[in-house]
C-alpha cells in the first residue's frame, strides 16, 4: 500500500472510531437517563441491577454498531458517492477538459450545500471553456495576422534581390514592403497595448482638460486622408467642456474612431463629429455616410480580430474597436454603435464629466 493511500485508511479508521465513541456516548447518555427514571418508578434490588447491567451495556454497544453502520452506509451512497463525482469532475478540468459537468442526478436531493458546489464547479468549467475558445482563437488570429504581412515582406524583398528592376519597380516595392512593414509594427503595437489593457497593467492618470480641443486636435491628424477623398467634415462641439480623465488614453478612443471613419465612408461622402455635455455626463457621437454595417456585425465588432468589411481589411487588423471598448470600460464609460446598411454608422461614447 502506498504511503498516501496508508495514510488516508488510516484517517479513515480514526474517523469510524471517534464516530463510534460519539454515537455509544449519545445512546449511553439517552439510555442511562431512560432506565434513571425507570428506577425512580419501580423498586428494583442492587443485585437485580447488576443482573441487568450487562445486558444493558451490550444492548447499548449493539445500538450503537447498527447506528454507525446505517450512517456508514447512508453516507457512502450519498455524501461519498457524490464527494467522488465532484473529484473527478475536477481532475478533468484541471486535465483541461472543460467541457466536464456535474449533472443533478450525481447530487442527491436534499443536499444543498453538495448542490451549491457543483453549481459553483459548473460555472468555473463554463467560464473556463469560453476563456481557452477566446485563446486558441486569438492565437490562431495572431498567427494569421503575423503570418500576412511576413509573406507580403518575404515576397517584396525577393523581388527587389532580381536583377535589371527599373528606378520605377525598386520604388514600388520597397514602398510595398515599408507600409507592410508599418502595418505589422502597428499590429504588434495594438496587441501589446490591449494585452496591458486587459491586464490591467495600464491605470489611468487623470488630469482636467479640455475635451472639445482635443477632439479637434485628434481629427486634424486625419486631415490629409479625408481631404484626399475629399469628405465633407461637420463638428458640432461644445464650448468650454472640460473634463477630468486620462487625455493619453481618451485620444486612442478618438484616433481610432475617427480613423475607422474616415475609412469606411467613400469618396466625396461625409463625417461628423458631436459632443455635448449632460449633467454629469459628456456624450461624443461620430457619425459618417459610409457603408454601414448589419445587426450580425454590430453585435460582434467590439471583438478582437473581427473585421465585418473584408474589403477594407488590408487598412486595418481588427484590434482598434477592440481597443476602443477596452479603455471606455476602463474609465467607467459606455460605447455603443447604431448603423444601417449602407447607410452609414454613429458610434456614441458617453463619459463621465
Amino acid at each position: 500500500m502506498r504511503p498516501k493511500k496508508a495514510g488516508a485508511f488510516v484517517k479513515s479508521l480514526m474517523f469510524q472510531f471517534y464516530s463510534f465513541i460519539l454515537v455509544f456516548a449519545v445512546v449511553s447518555l439517552i439510555v442511562t437517563a431512560s432506565f434513571l427514571v425507570f428506577f425512580n418508578s419501580v423498586q428494583l434490588s442492587e443485585s437485580q441491577i447488576r443482573e441487568f447491567a450487562p445486558v444493558v451495556f451490550i444492548n447499548v454497544f449493539v445500538i450503537t454498531a447498527v447506528l454507525l453502520v446505517i450512517d456508514t452506509v447512508r453516507r457512502k451512497l450519498t455524501v461519498d458517492r457524490s464527494v467522488k463525482k465532484i473529484q473527478g469532475t475536477l481532475s478533468r478540468i484541471m486535465n483541461g477538459d472543460f467541457g466536464a459537468r456535474i449533472r443533478e442526478k450525481d447530487i442527491p436531493t436534499g443536499y444543498t450545500n453538495l448542490a451549491d458546489i457543483a453549481e459553483s464547479i459548473n460555472k468555473l468549467a463554463e467560464e473556463l471553456s469560453g476563456v481557452e475558445t477566446l485563446r486558441n482563437d486569438f492565437i490562431a488570429n495572431v498567427s494569421h495576422e503575423l503570418k500576412t504581412p511576413l509573406a507580403v515582406i518575404q515576397n517584396y524583398g525577393t523581388m527587389l534581390q532580381k536583377p535589371g528592376l527599373s528606378e520605377e519597380e525598386r520604388l514600388e516595392y520597397a514602398k510595398a514592403v515599408t507600409s507592410t512593414s508599418r502595418r505589422l509594427a502597428s499590429l504588434i503595437t495594438n496587441i501589446l497595448k490591449l494585452n496591458k489593457l486587459e491586464n490591467q497593467q495600464i491605470f489611468p492618470v487623470n488630469e482636467e482638460y479640455d475635451l472639445g480641443e482635443q477632439l479637434c486636435e485628434c481629427l486634424l491628424n486625419f486631415e490629409d486622408e479625408w481631404e484626399k477623398k475629399g469628405i465633407d467634415i461637420e463638428t458640432d462641439v461644445e464650448d468650454g467642456v472640460f473634463i477630468r480623465s486620462d487625455a493619453e488614453l481618451l485620444s486612442l478612443v478618438w484616433n481610432n474612431l475617427f480613423s475607422n471613419a474616415i475609412k469606411f465612408t467613400d469618396n466625396g461622402g461625409c463625417v461628423s463629429v458631436a459632443m455635448k455635455r449632460d449633467g454629469k455626463y459628456i456624450t461624443v457621437k461620430v457619425s459618417d455616410s459610409g457603408c454601414g454595417m448589419t445587426a450580425e456585425v454590430g453585435q460582434h465588432i467590439f471583438e478582437k480580430f473581427y473585421q465585418g468589411d473584408t474589403s477594407h481589411a488590408t487598412k486595418g487588423n481588427g484590434l482598434g474597436l477592440a481597443l476602443v471598448k477596452r479603455v471606455v470600460d476602463i474609465l467607467q464609460g459606455e460605447i455603443f454603435v447604431e448603423s444601417v446598411y449602407g447607410e452609414g454608422s454613429v458610434f456614441t461614447v458617453k463619459i463621465r464629466g
